[in-house]
C-alpha cells in the first residue's frame, strides 16, 4: 500500500513538474442586453488569473482587440469593455430609432482560446463576426502572441530571426499549396496581393501543428473565397524562429 502511495505522489509531482511553466485561465463570459432593440453581443474568451505581468498584458491586450471590434464610432474615446459594450449597443438602437422599418439586427460575437503555450510563447486566437447591416456579416481570426519571459506582446516581424529569409521560404510554400507557378506574378490565379508581391498575413500564430498564417477574407482575395491557410510545421521552420519550439 505504502509503496502505491509513494509512486502515486511521484506521478503527480511529475504532472505539476510538466505543467509549471502553463499560465492559469477561467472562463469570461459577457452577453449584452436581451431586448427587442438591442443588438446581440456574445463574448467568451480567456482571463489569465495569475498575478504576474504577462497576465495582465494578456488580459488588457484582449480586451483593447474587443474594444476595436465593438467601436463603432471611431471618434468616440472607450477605455474598457463595459464601455464598449455600452457603445455598440447605443449606436445600434440609435440606428433603430431613426430607421424602425429598415434595421436589422446587428451582432457581435468573440470567441478565444489559448492554441499554443510553451515556457517561452503564448498564443491566443480570437474569431469574431460582426455584423451592423449590410449583405452579409464579416468574420476574422486574429492571433495575440506573447513573450511570456519578457511579458509583452510580440508584433510579427519580433517572431522570426531573419524576416526576409523567412518570407521567401513562406512564398514558396504558399505559392505550392495553392498551385501557383513558383515563377510570375504571385496573382496569376486570382489572389488579390496588393502591388502583384506576396507579403506575410496579417495574423500569425503559433498552433500545436505549426505556425499558422490566415488570411482573413479580402486580405487576398474576394469574400467568397473566405479565409486562406497557410500552416508551416516546427520542424521545417525552428531555424527562423526567435523562441524556437522543442521537438
Amino acid at each position: 500500500m505504502k509503496k502505491s502511495i509513494g509512486v502515486l505522489l511521484l506521478v503527480l509531482i511529475a504532472i505539476g513538474c510538466e505543467n509549471s511553466d502553463k499560465l492559469t485561465f477561467e472562463p469570461l463570459q459577457i452577453v449584452g442586453e436581451d431586448c427587442a432593440t438591442c443588438p446581440k453581443i456574445d463574448i467568451d474568451v480567456p482571463k489569465a488569473i495569475d498575478d504576474t505581468a504577462i497576465a495582465n498584458t494578456i488580459n488588457r491586450s484582449t480586451e483593447e482587440e474587443i474594444i476595436a471590434y465593438l467601436s463603432f464610432d471611431e471618434e468616440e474615446d472607450i477605455e474598457n469593455l463595459n464601455d464598449a459594450i455600452a457603445s455598440f449597443t447605443s449606436s445600434f438602437k440609435e440606428l433603430a430609432t431613426r430607421f424602425p422599418e429598415d434595421t436589422i439586427g446587428w451582432e457581435a460575437k468573440v470567441d478565444g482560446e489559448v492554441v499554443y503555450e510553451d515556457e517561452n510563447v503564448l498564443t491566443l486566437a480570437m474569431d469574431t463576426y460582426i455584423f451592423t447591416g449590410g449583405a452579409h456579416g464579416y468574420g476574422a481570426t486574429t492571433f495575440l502572441n506573447f513573450d511570456k519571459t519578457k511579458g509583452i506582446e510580440l508584433e510579427n516581424w519580433e517572431l522570426f530571426e531573419d524576416l526576409e529569409d523567412f518570407q521567401q521560404l513562406a512564398e514558396a510554400k504558399f505559392r505550392a499549396q495553392e498551385s501557383i507557378p513558383q515563377e510570375g506574378n504571385i496573382n496569376a490565379t486570382g489572389f488579390m496581393f496588393e502591388d502583384d508581391e506576396f507579403h506575410l498575413a496579417k495574423n500569425i500564430g503559433y498552433t500545436e501543428d505549426g505556425i499558422r498564417f490566415v488570411y482573413n477574407q479580402y486580405e487576398v482575395a474576394s469574400y467568397a473565397d473566405g479565409p486562406i491557410l497557410l500552416t508551416l510545421p516546427f520542424k521545417e521552420i525552428n531555424k527562423y524562429l526567435k523562441n524556437k519550439v522543442k521537438s
